[in-house]
């Protein structure tokens, strides 16, 4: 696996950080909650392409690959960004994948198509990303992958200030559910998209964890404890040395998943869940020591460090505790046990 990049992939990541900067600054985010949606970073992704670059170029996309999907998922963690472009790029690979004819205005920005990573509860629909702004929502229902109306909606307050809701599967209500596939396709096709999320998101909290690094260094650095900085004290640097191995490990398995699905597709499954795991495990640590850094500023709503201890959580239990991705790993490697 061959993890360097090439000049246009750099150019990518360039262009997409620079546009992070402009777009999504601490005050920007601040806000945006508690919502957790930021109409014009939204705008500002759509005209730069985020949504059209997940999708196949036979589809009318750009036909962007898996790592370089990646790439920019780190970039928009880094920036804690205010906007369900994740979301919005793997449900329009289904919408491709199923043949949708609401992908064009997927792409085109006209319709905020979200996923949902978490299967159906009878009609209900837990905890969907992207779902208290969405147009529409992508989900496995039963044996069914749907495209459903987001119209019946309870938007669920969270310490993360994310854009979640509840969300009723209902033929009966504000247009209804559009079937994509049923039977073993559904189930697919679902299973390729949570794939697809997992490493993506995994790559977002690599990238929240770098940056909350970087805050807490930055730190260490300025504040003096008996005329020198804190960061010369074993107590503090040794923790933040730990994260520092932490985010590359998190990164290198993010990106591995990534290749997968061009290298080892039979591999996807596992290493997708494997990073998502790991990621949020590094996520969860690094925010934790560099907030814990700060002292009572951490607590403070006015520091930049709570920002990413709160989000990075939030994305991670979308999908629920780093149990549940491995056992999806556990499943993919040795199968599923008979329930």
């Amino acid at each position: 696996m061959d993890l360097s990049l090439s000049g246009e992939q750099r150019q990518l990541v360039e262009s997409f950080a620079a546009m992070y900067a402009r777009e999504s600054t601490s005050e920007r985010v601040r806000a945006a909650e508690p919502l957790g949606f930021d109409a014009k970073l939204w705008a500002a992704l759509v005209d730069t392409g985020a949504v059209e670059m997940a999708v196949a170029e036979s589809d009318g996309g750009w036909g962007a690959s898996e790592l370089e999907l990646a790439l920019i998922a780190e970039q928009y963690g880094r920036a804690v960004a205010s906007a369900p472009v994740i979301e919005a790029q793997v449900g329009a690979r289904v919408l491709a994948a199923a043949g949708s004819g609401l992908l064009a205005d997927a792409m085109a920005g006209d319709q905020v198509v979200t996923f949902a990573p978490r299967p159906s509860r009878g009609d209900a629909l837990v905890l969907v990303p992207g779902g208290a702004v969405a147009d529409a929502v992508v989900a496995l229902a039963g044996d069914r992958l749907v495209v459903a109306s987001a119209g019946s909606r309870d938007q669920v307050a969270n310490l993360g200030s994310l854009p979640l809701a509840d969300i009723t599967v209902d033929s009966a209500v504000d247009g209804g559910v559009t079937v994509l596939a049923d039977g073993p396709d559904a189930v697919r096709l679902f299973s390729d998209a949570v794939d697809l999320w997992l490493t993506l998101t995994a790559a977002a909290m690599v990238g929240a964890a770098a940056k909350a690094l970087e805050i807490g260094v930055d730190y260490a650095k300025q504040r003096h404890a008996f005329g020198t900085p804190i960061g010369a004290f074993q107590a503090v640097s040794h923790p933040l040395a730990d994260s520092a191995a932490a985010v590359d490990g998190a990164r290198l398995l993010a990106f591995e998943a990534a290749c997968a699905f061009a290298d080892e597709p039979g591999r996807v499954t596992e290493l997708a869940a494997m990073a998502f795991a790991f990621a949020y495990e590094t996520a969860r640590d690094a925010t934790q020591r560099a907030l814990h850094i700060h002292g009572g500023y951490g607590f403070g709503m006015e520091g930049d460090i709570q920002l990413y201890y709160r989000r990075a959580r939030g994305w991670a239990m979308a999908y629920g505790e780093p149990a549940v991705a491995l056992d999806r790993a556990a499943d993919a490697r040795y199968g599923a046990v008979p329930g």
